[in-house]
């Protein structure tokens, strides 16, 4: 399993770093993104801290832990800057908090995510055709969430996709240990999405890519 939305006690979640990404490697996780919530008040407070965990945790682990960040309700017009520092402070994978139906996200945060560069739009709501081409052309991947709540539109985003050939990466937004999922209950996610079974590795390989291209980010 690859998983590149993950929260820990430095936004909402129950765990602090170490904790988390080991109960990731013990159910047969390969790569782990921490991407806590942010936005200007402590991206430079989160994502130093992320990064020093990681770099101590790095010569005892067995899978790939980058650090990252959920830019999350977020005004659309403030969404570029905030994922330019972010990205300067240190995180090699910035998620954007997409317009969920669950939350009042305000409208047109989907738009100004793709438009600046983020690497993943999180549970994007009805998100609007264009703009999935959109996502596309700039190379952002839609989120498939096993996140209660964020998950009512996954079958919308999947029909869509596969439509038109829009990426897609598969996240659990995980806030605690029961949140975390095997690569098998990932694949029962994306079945009951609507995913075809001749369809789900190649929704895998885009996590890995990405994590590859993380990787080899200065």
């Amino acid at each position: 399993m690859i998983d590149l939305h993950t929260h820990t006690i430095f936004s909402d979640g129950d765990l602090v770093p170490f904790e988390l990404v080991r109960r990731a490697e013990a159910i047969g996780y390969t790569a782990l993104a921490i991407t806590d919530h942010m936005d200007a008040s402590n991206l430079d407070l989160v994502i130093p801290r992320i990064v020093k965990a990681i770099e101590k945790l790095k010569p005892y682990v067995s899978i790939d832990v980058l650090p990252g960040a959920e830019i999350t309700h977020a005004p659309p017009e403030l969404i570029a800057d905030l994922v330019k520092e972010a990205r300067h402070l240190g995180a090699r994978i910035v998620v954007v908090h997409g317009e969920t139906i669950a939350e009042p996200v305000k409208k047109g945060t989907n738009r100004a995510a793709i438009e600046a560069g983020a690497d993943i739009l999180s549970h994007p709501g009805l998100i609007s055709i264009e703009d999935m081409f959109l996502a596309r052309e700039k190379q952002v991947l839609l989120e498939i969430t096993a996140r209660r709540g964020h998950a009512f539109t996954n079958g919308y985003i999947v029909k869509e996709a596969v439509r038109f050939g829009f990426p897609l990466c598969i996240n659990t937004d995980a806030h605690s240990p029961s949140d975390l999922i095997t690569k098998e209950q990932a694949k029962l996610v994306l079945l009951g999405a609507g995913v075809e079974d001749n369809r789900i590795e190649s929704i895998f390989e885009n996590s890995k890519a990405l994590v590859d291209k993380a990787l080899r980010r200065n």
